[in-house]
């Protein structure tokens, strides 16, 4: 396959993530290789470049602003043409240069100094750069001159690049700034292109790795390799590249264009299913022309279960009352502490006639929490006593591995040992995931809950999983936001308490079951729909990677 079929293939790697930022690599990489364009024959070579360049440099010393020194064999990375030389950057240049140290003053405008945070997206707006204070006899040696090169030497935009146009106003740059200022017979644009390729990041890694504090200095730029040619194909070079890196701006714009087509769509389908939830307005949310966000489609799914607009009301199911009479009835005689009725300020919804608000914990028997020891920082081995991290229960999913084992020779404790049925809930973790709960199907014995862990038991009048469907619902991560204590969003807290007086929808027992059943259904949808759009990106991924191995790998 050629660069010109690649890009009308575009469509089969446009799922594969990254597709335009890997196109835009292999152009450059292609570029820096001599495989982007026909060889000409008539354009002379790269060497006799190198003596035109010798010349100017010489010419351009004479005025005391570069030292020289001698050419010297380069051997590169890979072939190129014939006519190519690798050479280095510090061979090529007139100059290497460090920015002038100088504070910033933005009420000054004769000369300006350009700052690394100016060029942050590869483009200038002068007039809010700066001006600053600078000596006469020191300014000449810090002026911009158009097609100068500036490259970041630290911070996060380290190594970038960028290539000085016609400025409207004096300039000096900045000391965290290293100017490269190319000669006549290179064309600064050939070396820009250079400067952003897979080539010269390899070797800046190379240069920079094992450093305390990363940074790029003036002698490292000098040692970096980079194939030259002659100048006519330098031009014809830059022209392709700018060519092709407009096309693939226009890919991106549609790329981006569909991804807002496909999102509108998807969010009228969810819009659709909840104002209507049949098995007709089902389908939308799984149409094979556009992908709906599965994280989306679960909390839409849950949203619906726990509003009573899932599944059909049966006027013959036990009465919701019957059931929380017994639910009271046992709580008494367990002596359970009361919580106050729902007031209809804090209900956040409607929900059918059938059901009920009521606080979560008006329906809980008893709550205890865990033991938290000082433990080994490794997983328990065997069936040894080991305690659950609050990562086990923080993920929509029981994960009975994410334990620490106990000192060698601590018993356990049996009456925080985890057991099958449990309703779990973590009081300490980051905001998205403080109060996240798990019901607990099945679990190796002597694991056991720490102090983050938070236990409810409940009746067998009520279904856990659609608790556990209530405590996971949009509504209950707003409430468990509002309540969390904690400064940081990285560690938010949430007592028993105010787990609590969570508001919760309570229906008929035998509807909670009919919602458990086709929350089931949907959710093993979504699971399969989530798992055919990562192969289907895996395939992208992979055909897009394959044509890229044969692009680089055909000359």
């Amino acid at each position: 396959m050629n660069l010109d079929t690649f890009f009308e293939k575009f469509e089969l790697f446009a799922d594969a993530p990254n597709a335009v930022a890997k196109m835009r690599e292999l152009i450059l990489d292609l570029a820096v290789r001599g495989m982007l364009i026909p060889q000409g024959s008539n354009e002379g070579t790269a060497t006799e470049l190198i003596s035109a360049i010798v010349e100017e440099r010489s010419d351009y010393a004479k005025i005391g602003t570069s030292k020289q020194q001698a050419q010297q064999l380069v051997s590169g990375t890979f072939s190129i043409p014939v006519h190519w030389v690798w050479t280095r950057l510090g061979d090529i240049a007139l100059q290497i240069q460090y920015g002038y140290t100088a504070s910033a003053d933005p009420t000054l405008t004769d000369i300006r100094m350009l700052r690394i945070t100016d060029i942050q997206d590869n483009r200038v707006n002068w007039p809010s750069v700066p001006g600053c204070i600078i000596e006469n006899e020191e300014a000449e040696r810090y002026l911009l001159s158009p097609n100068d090169i500036l490259i970041a030497r630290t911070g996060g935009t380290i190594g970038k690049s960028f290539l000085v146009p016609d400025a409207p106003v004096k300039s000096v740059f900045a000391s965290y700034l290293i100017r490269v200022k190319p000669p006549r017979s290179v064309v600064a644009r050939y070396i820009k292109i250079f400067l952003e390729s897979p080539l010269y990041w390899s070797q800046l890694r190379t240069m920079s790795a094992g450093t305390g504090q990363p940074n790029v200095n003036g002698q490292a730029l000098g040692r970096l390799e980079l194939p030259l040619p002659p100048l006519a194909e330098q031009k014809r070079i830059v022209a392709k590249v700018d060519e092709l890196m407009a096309l693939c701006d226009r890919l991106e714009a549609q790329q981006q264009q569909r991804e807002i087509r496909h999102t509108a769509l998807a969010q009228a389908s969810l819009t659709r299913f909840a104002d209507a939830p049949t098995p007709a307005n089902l389908e939308f949310l799984f149409h094979k022309s556009y992908a709906i966000d599965p994280g989306e489609l679960r909390k839409s799914i849950l949203t619906l279960a726990v509003q009573g607009l899932l599944v059909p009301h049966d006027p013959n199911d036990e009465p919701v009352d019957e059931c929380l009479g017994r639910i009271q009835a046992v709580r008494r005689s367990y002596g359970t502490k009361n919580f106050p009725s729902v007031d209809i300020l804090d209900r956040p919804y409607d929900i059918p006639d059938s059901w009920l608000w009521i606080r979560l914990g008006n329906l809980a028997l008893t709550s205890d929490s865990g033991w938290s020891p000082q433990c080994e920082s490794e997983p328990r081995r065997g069936t040894d006593w080991g305690v659950l991290k609050v990562s086990a229960v923080s993920w929509g999913a029981f994960k009975p591995d994410e334990n620490k084992a106990l000192p060698s020779g601590m018993n356990g404790r049996p009456e925080c040992e985890v057991q099958p049925g449990d309703f779990l809930l973590s009081r300490a973790n980051t905001e998205e995931l403080v109060a996240r709960s798990v019901v607990v199907e099945q679990t190796p014995p002597k694991l056991m809950m720490s102090d983050k862990i938070v236990r409810f038991t409940f009746s067998n009048d009520l279904d856990k999983r659609f608790l556990n469907f209530a405590n996971s619902s949009e509504f209950a991560r707003h409430y468990y936001a509002r309540n969390a204590s904690g400064t940081s969003s990285s560690m938010k807290n949430v007592g028993r308490e105010v787990m609590c007086h969570l508001p919760v929808p309570l229906p008929p027992l035998t509807e909670q079951k009919r919602i458990v059943a086709k929350v089931e259904q949907l959710m093993g949808l979504v699971d399969r729909l989530e798992a055919q759009l990562a192969e289907s990106r895996a395939k992208a991924t992979a055909l897009l990677d394959a044509v890229v191995a044969e692009l680089s790998a055909a000359a």
